[in-house]
């Protein structure tokens, strides 16, 4: 794994309040040439009113590609759910492929839409087989086009479900159906499961995002992956842009949860460090940063560690700082992709004009991010600015549920897995 840190500034005042942003760059190995080991996939399919017709259609024919695509010694488990929960393909090994497709071809849409129970349910299967089979971890992908109208609906409960099943291997993901789904809910799911959440307009775009979730599944080169940052008493706070579950496990001590990374897949992560006090003059350590993972092929555990340091000098000597403009860029980018959110938010709550001064905004953070670029990251951020001006310019015929959804998937992708190639 490759690992390396930049700083916007590297020279703060001696006992003054000050800034430092630090941009993290990783990239995972090659995944593993020789045969991979077996994988788990668990399916939670919505199969409510709402999915009948080409949603549900869509799904099943993409799910048939699914498991042509696996081993006969993965794992594989299908859970349908409308009212209540129904196992449809029973969690273990593809042994007979055909039949598992019937079956998934055989799901008929139902009544209301209880998650709650459809994901648990999928939990305990993807549990119980992949303990039969010897396999640590796995990926259970939520598929829905609804609103949650039975059953469990708190935000904190799903999470906190979802980020216990991340503790033990298992990613959550979630792909949202068309113009009805959650997209608040779906992606607390995804946050806290270390997975993704997928916006699918159409059955083409759903097929295309659950092969690309299996095909993350099969790559995968790095598993557990966190961050660790240690930090000195002179450091009042740490903040970090990207949307990533954090914790604190001690004074000065926050680990960071990046969950598995595919075979030379590149991410990018921002942290501001805000430091007061700084008594001693000359290079002194902010920080350690700890990122620790487990190799795939082999089953290794590794950890690389990287100091940050500055240089603290008498306030007088501080002179014009040139922050670093690859610093710069990343962190206006980030705010971009805040105010996406934000954009997200408000038409989520129908706010038609409040969403687009936040898109707005986002475009203007954006176009100065890629002034500071390097060239191969210039190339994505305006590709991103493309994506605003399409969705701006379709906000009076698109309505607010499909530009929330469409500003909401824009900012996973540029926040939440930034870099992600």
């Amino acid at each position: 794994m490759l690992f390396s840190a930049a700083l916007d500034v590297d020279v703060v005042a001696h006992e003054s309040a000050d800034e430092v942003t630090v941009l993290l760059d990783l990239a995972a190995p090659a995944a593993p040439t020789t045969e991979r080991a077996p994988a788990a996939f668990q399916v939670v399919l919505d199969r409510s009113g709402s999915m009948s017709g080409r949603p549900l259609e869509g799904a099943q024919q993409a799910l048939a590609g699914v498991i042509a695509q696996l081993a006969p010694s993965d794992v594989f488990g299908v859970v349908a759910f409308d009212d209540d929960a129904q196992i449809v393909v029973p969690a273990g090994p593809l042994t007979d492929k055909q039949r598992i497709t019937d079956r998934v071809r055989a799901v008929t849409p139902g009544g209301c839409t209880d998650l709650s129970s459809g994901y648990l349910r999928g939990l305990q299967e993807l549990r119980r087989a992949t303990r039969s089979a010897g396999i640590r971890g796995g990926t259970v992908l939520v598929v829905s086009d609804g609103h949650i109208n039975v059953g469990m609906r708190d935000h904190d409960g799903f999470a906190a479900v979802t980020a216990k099943a991340a503790a033990d291997g298992i990613i959550s993901s979630t792909l949202g159906y068309g113009d009805g789904y959650d997209e608040s809910l779906l992606s607390v799911i995804a946050r806290a499961g270390n997975g993704n959440h997928v916006f699918a307009a159409d059955p083409d775009a759903a097929g295309a995002a659950i092969a690309g979730e299996l095909d993350g599944l099969l790559a995968k080169s790095v598993q557990a992956v966190t961050l660790t940052v240690r930090y000195v008493p002179q450091v009042k706070s740490l903040a970090m842009y990207n949307d990533l579950p954090a914790h604190q496990i001690g004074d000065g001590e926050v680990m960071i949860e990046l969950g598995d990374l595919y075979g030379e897949e590149s991410r990018k992560l921002l942290l501001r460090l805000n430091v007061d006090a700084i008594a001693a003059l000359g290079l002194t350590q902010l920080a350690t940063l700890e990122l620790r993972y487990v190799e795939t092929g082999t089953l290794t555990e590794h950890t690389v560690t990287l100091p940050i340091s500055v240089n603290v000098v008498p306030g007088d000597e501080l002179g014009d700082r040139v922050p670093d403009p690859v610093v710069r860029s990343e962190k206006l980018y980030q705010e971009g992709q805040q105010a996406k959110l934000e954009a997200s938010r408000a038409y989520e709550a129908g706010d038609l004009a409040a969403g687009a001064a936040h898109l707005a905004r986002s475009r203007a953070s954006i176009e100065a991010a890629v002034l500071g670029a390097p060239p191969e990251v210039a190339g994505s951020m305006a590709d991103d600015l493309a994506l605003i001006d399409q969705i701006a310019s379709q906000a009076t015929t698109l309505g607010t549920a499909r530009m929330s959804k469409m500003s909401r998937d824009s900012y996973h992708s540029g926040n939440r897995k930034r870099g992600r190639t």
